[in-house]
């Protein structure tokens, strides 16, 4: 690989190891339940396919597209935010559409980075919040985040010890993996931070859709002065069930868009029309598939939860996302959130996620998806008190 130098910054895919032994297993005609990649087993809403297939059957719209977005779209993206969260955004300049928000993340740290810059990202966090910037030549400074930390004072004795300066903080509420949740108050001290420190801000907002038990997710956008210093990634592929599709969005601060639309302008030409047509109906739609969606992932939360607890796992159901996030019991702690993933499968037949593939604050734990249904789940159950009973 002394060849491609890039790649000698990033390390081997710790998620890898987990799907290499499903798929060994399954070679073996060994039932494996999967709860370790967050892929949506929901159908994406009937009207939303409905208006694909009749958009896919007119040719004009199989022609380029356009690679911001369709204006409907755009507009439809904006029109969500005001009836959502009250935030006013510019179709034209404060909106772009993306190829789902991990493709629209790492190409704004394309056009915003170059090597040497200083990226400051929670620790555990979903890899690409990571990687992107390491595969710009950026350096990451993580910042802890989980129980028993203060996550500005954290903040703040990094930037203190960094230099050169941070120029960029990744953060995304609900958090994938702790489902640490964040408030308005939060993100106002986000925004005067930045402004204070003279750092620009991405959120990444995939689970916004997935609360339960009253919680109503803030957005970024929110926060007074959020425009002046930053952007916030939205993903249809949780609360529409549209993974597959690729439709994101990124909204927030007119310099950052109009970077993001410039360098996408050379890579793409936007995502297949029909799928944007359909994306515009789904936001504009009715709000019922989306909550009927997420009373599927609370259902199965509550399985999962309730399950682990009455065989001696103590995990505290989340309030949000699409997973649950479980401290390593007590005996089993020391081997490390890697080697006891390995055990679940192994023994349990149970594929999850081990923390350390998040960051190294994530080696106590390990990450359950909501991805199979509640006899699968109870099945889980069954799995798990073998390995950590036996």
């Amino acid at each position: 690989m002394k060849e491609f130098p890039r790649m000698l910054r990033l390390p081997p895919y710790a998620f890898n190891v987990v799907g290499d032994l499903r798929r060994d297993l399954r070679h073996q005609n060994i039932d494996v339940i999967d709860m370790a990649m967050g892929n949506p087993d929901q159908p994406t809403p009937k009207h939303i396919v409905d208006k694909l297939l009749e958009a896919a059957q007119k040719p004009v719209n199989h022609r380029y597209s356009v690679s911001r977005g369709i204006p409907n779209l755009r507009k439809a993206i904006c029109d969500w935010y005001k009836r959502r969260f009250d935030v006013d955004l510019d179709p034209e300049s404060e909106a772009i559409v993306t190829m789902g928000a991990k493709e629209g993340l790492a190409h704004l740290c394309l056009a915003m980075l170059e090597p040497g810059d200083v990226v400051f990202a929670p620790d555990p966090t979903y890899p690409i919040h990571v990687y992107a910037p390491i595969i710009c030549g950026a350096d990451v400074r993580r910042i802890p985040i989980g129980p028993g930390r203060d996550f500005f004072e954290d903040l703040l004795h990094a930037y203190k010890q960094t230099w050169p300066l941070p120029k960029l903080l990744i953060i995304s509420f609900p958090h994938n993996p702790t489902t640490q949740l964040a408030t308005p108050e939060f993100f106002q001290k986000v925004v005067d931070f930045a402004k204070e420190y003279d750092i620009r801000v991405i959120h990444d907002m995939a689970y916004a859709d997935l609360v339960f038990d009253g919680y109503k997710a803030p957005s970024f956008m929110q926060a007074k002065g959020a425009k002046d210093v930053g952007v916030e990634f939205y993903s249809m592929t949780k609360g529409y069930s549209m993974a597959g599709w690729r439709v994101g969005f990124c909204v927030g601060n007119p310099e950052m868009i109009h970077a993001l639309t410039r360098i996408k302008s050379y890579l793409d030409y936007g995502i297949f029309q029909p799928i944007q047509i359909a994306a515009t109906v789904g936001l504009n739609g009715p709000e019922e598939p989306v909550h009927e969606i997420c009373e599927v992932y609370r259902k199965r939360r509550d399985t999962l939860c309730e399950g682990l607890n009455r065989i001696g796992w103590e995990i505290e159901p989340p309030k949000a996302t699409m997973f649950c996030w479980g401290r390593i019991p007590e005996p089993f702690r020391a081997m490390g959130s890697m080697e006891f993933s390995k055990r679940l499968i192994t023994e349990g037949h149970v594929a999850v996620q081990p923390g350390i593939g998040f960051g190294n604050y994530g080696d106590e734990y390990v990450r359950f998806a909501l991805i199979e249904n509640e006899q699968r789940t109870r099945q889980a159950i069954k799995g798990i008190k073998k390995v950590i009973s036996g």
